[in-house]
């Protein structure tokens, strides 16, 4: 099955970097941010430059069991396999912005915000999966800097979140002489003027530093290059995946690839680190 480690070595052997170019010629996109998402998609699924629409659908539904959308989280789940969040900025330290959803750790099929179509993906029996968050910085059309990060080595556990959103939304029910709604959002406020035919939604809209600048401590883009990549795996992770070989085997025939070991920071308690790969790879157009 397609795993993360797939994506960076069709990355490295088949870069595409213009990305209005990449999609236009294939009629797969109709903006950058899709744009992207689709180039994601290529990374894993190893169709980067399949021209026959037939075939890469194919491919596609042989990696994939489950594709989303903007309005229906995760963006994809590999068979069997990783979920991923594709996230667009456009400029190199913007934040990400997550709107309604607090940061993911782990995918968990008991999200209410979960489609059913996503919950019975690989027969309905998963109970949680890994997050790779996909960010990719793009300049007009062109992608400068592109980072894989797994959720947990990136934002804290579902408690961290939940904890705060109820305490938000336990306060806003006690404020006296206004009327409360049960609702999935903080609160609903009714009747809020004299006919009492008016209402509000008080709803979360959650953010996120990008990766490039939560793990500065560890990695620097180069300025130099036209193209930065960066993926961060803990050594966990990284062990369980049993092509790892090939990717070591890529960086001896590539010195712009290169991996090392790191500790970072754990979401949790910073005061501990985790063991992990840092793996990088430069490419400038000439």
């Amino acid at each position: 099955m397609a795993n993360i480690i797939n994506a960076i070595i069709n990355l490295v052997r088949e870069p595409q970097f213009r990305l209005r170019e990449y999609a236009t010629g294939r009629n797969r996109a109709n903006n950058m941010g899709e744009s992207l998402e689709e180039y994601i998609k290529d990374l894993f699924a190893d169709t980067v430059n399949e021209n026959n629409e037939q075939i890469r659908t194919e491919k596609i539904s042989s990696t994939f069991s489950y594709l989303g959308n903007q309005n229906n989280p995760p963006d994809m789940i590999l068979k069997q396999g990783d979920a991923i969040e594709v996230k667009k900025i456009e400029l190199p330290n913007s934040s990400l912005a997550l709107n309604s959803s607090y940061p993911k750790a782990k995918l968990f099929s008991s999200n209410p915000m979960l489609k059913k179509a996503c919950r019975e993906c690989d027969g309905g029996n998963w109970i949680e999966k890994d997050m790779i968050y996909s960010v990719g910085v793009v300049d007009n059309d062109k992608l400068t800097a592109l980072c894989f990060v797994y959720g947990d080595d990136y934002c804290a556990t579902q408690d961290v979140y939940e904890q705060i959103k109820m305490y938000i939304k336990k306060g806003i029910t006690q404020i006296e002489d206004v009327e409360f709604s049960e609702t999935k959002e903080l609160g609903r406020v009714n009747k809020v003027d004299p006919l009492g035919i008016t209402y509000l939604r008080i709803r979360g809209m959650w953010g996120i530093e990008n990766p490039f600048t939560v793990f500065n401590y560890i990695y620097t883009r180069n300025p130099n290059c036209s193209f930065n990549f960066m993926a961060i795996i803990n050594d966990e992770k990284f062990n369980s995946l049993e092509n790892k070989s090939d990717l070591f085997s890529s960086a001896e025939k590539n010195n712009s690839l290169v991996i090392n070991d790191i500790k970072i920071k754990d979401p949790n308690n910073p005061a501990k680190l985790k063991n992990a790969k840092l793996i990088t790879f430069l490419y400038s157009e000439e």
